[in-house]
């Protein structure tokens, strides 16, 4: 039996910044590593 692939794309876990280990919020056309907050730290 082959499963939805909207299951299992829903069913991959969330991607983690290699810094920080928070989730990074997935974006269409993105293959960042990082956070936000780790890519541009306060000055």
């Amino acid at each position: 039996m082959m499963i939805n692939v909207l299951e299992f794309f829903q069913s991959l876990p969330k991607r983690k910044c290699q810094k920080c280990g928070h989730d990074i919020t997935e974006q269409a056309d993105c293959y960042i590593n990082i956070c936000e907050k780790c890519d541009h730290p306060a000055r």
